[in-house]
């Protein structure tokens, strides 16, 4: 089977790799030139663990190609992914117009019968505004079916959430496209994941209610990580006794600075537009939107009032990304609590094991990029610890003390423990404990 994925970014690159190593003969699509000309040489542009050894592979087994064009591309495939931008508006709701410019395409390059199928995160009614257009500008009247195939790709760990994946959702209105898609994906059957076969809004919606839930479960247990400081209790232990609940489970229920990245924000920013534009008041949604935007605040008074003040003051930051494994700093909370710090006069030392590069293009000048943890600590009033990497996790504490000013480490991601640091002589500060 031939298939085309329309945008090579995140979602539409892992896409087109993962599908060429079941086999699939696939062709990836972007409109930038360049982009297209380094994926062609098996290069990536952002930072995924795996997936630059399946782009390779298939590059050189012939399965995976690339190209601008995209009516030839179109014309070859039996089944045509759309993995473009689907950005916030100013208002909260979501920008199609990259959706409806492919769909366009598509209605003017049909030659005979195709699945179009929406793999980026699209409000509910999409498909048929999909469906709308191909119909008025597909002069040669060829066949075709619209599908919805929602993405849960966890950046970090894609490859993996791709080849094995909790559940794979399509929405569809004919059986013949629900069999084709389930022949693209007939070797997760293998593994026995679980298939979802639906309309098309309730595919539509499956995504944004997913991604809702997950940051509820952030923003709760960030709430009671506050409610544990006022009234002297351990969060980790709330958290644990918690997700032994079969019924809640222990995922994201980790307390820090908030939930960040290119799909949580957004996605639940849409489901409250969404609601409204239907009349709804969605008062849970908008209440984990008002809770993660505190939360990077609250933050920020934590490190002001271990430090008396900001004015001056020189700070360590490890972490620029908004979760461990990815270069994204998309909506980061380290992005945001380091912004709110220079604002108010800090100094800042950072390291980001390779979220350096972007985080350049975004932090104000001043900022001092460091080599590595260390280089952050040393000549710093204290260390702030805003991404848990995994190299974070084992730093040498008793040479942290020596290169501080003040042995103080300010830990958002609760990865050190309390009393350790205490027998060393470190003031330690972490969140809800």
């Amino acid at each position: 089977m031939n298939i085309c994925v329309v945008g090579t970014g995140y979602a539409g690159l892992v896409t087109g790799a993962c599908f060429a190593d079941f086999g699939i003969n696939v062709t990836c699509v972007d409109k930038d030139r360049g982009k297209i000309k380094t994926l062609g040489k098996g290069e990536i542009p952002f930072f995924e663990p795996g997936l630059k050894e399946i782009v390779t592979k298939n590059l050189k087994q012939g399965r995976l190609s690339f190209t601008t064009d995209l009516a030839d591309a179109i014309r070859k495939s039996l089944v045509v992914f759309i993995a473009v931008g689907t950005p916030s508006k100013e208002d909260g709701s979501v920008d199609l117009s990259y959706i409806e410019e492919v769909a366009g395409s598509v209605a003017k390059t049909l030659n005979g019968y195709k699945v179009v199928v929406t793999k980026s995160t699209v409000p509910v009614g999409t498909g048929s505004l999909i469906r709308k257009i191909i119909s008025e500008g597909n002069a040669e009247e060829a066949m075709f079916d619209v599908a919805a195939n929602p993405e849960f790709l966890r950046e970090g760990s894609a490859v993996e959430d791709f080849m094995r994946p909790n559940r794979v959702i399509i929405g569809v209105t004919s059986p013949q496209a629900a069999a084709i898609l389930k022949d693209l994906y007939s070797p997760l059957y293998l593994i026995e994941t679980p298939f979802v076969i639906t309309e098309l809004e309730t595919a539509e919606l499956i995504k944004y209610a997913s991604n809702a839930f997950l940051a509820m479960k952030i923003s709760f247990i960030n709430e009671m990580a506050n409610l544990c400081e006022t009234v002297g209790a351990d969060v980790h232990t709330v958290a644990k006794a918690m997700g032994l609940d079969r019924r809640i489970g222990p995922k994201f229920l980790h307390p820090g600075p908030g939930f960040g990245g290119s799909c949580l924000p957004k996605d639940t920013l849409a489901l409250k537009k969404i609601a409204r534009d239907g009349g709804y008041e969605f008062k849970l949604v908008e209440a984990v939107l008002e809770v993660n935007s505190r939360q990077r605040r609250l933050m920020v008074e934590k490190i002001k009032k271990v430090l008396g003040g900001l004015s001056g003051r020189v700070i360590g930051v490890l972490g620029l990304t908004f979760k461990p494994n990815t270069d994204d700093i998309r909506e980061s909370p380290a992005i945001d609590i380091v912004r709110a710090l220079i604002g108010e006069g800090a100094l800042i030392r950072a390291y980001d094991p390779v979220g350096v590069e972007n985080a350049k293009k975004v932090l104000p000048k001043g900022v001092t990029y460091c080599e590595d943890s260390y280089g952050a600590a040393e000549g710093s009033d204290a260390l702030v610890i805003l991404t848990e990497w995994n190299q974070f996790r084992m730093l040498d504490m008793e040479k942290i003390k020596g290169l501080l000013k003040s042995p103080r480490l300010i830990d958002m991601r609760n990865v050190y423990e309390p009393s350790v640091m205490k027998k060393l002589g470190i003031e330690y500060i972490s969140v809800g404990r």
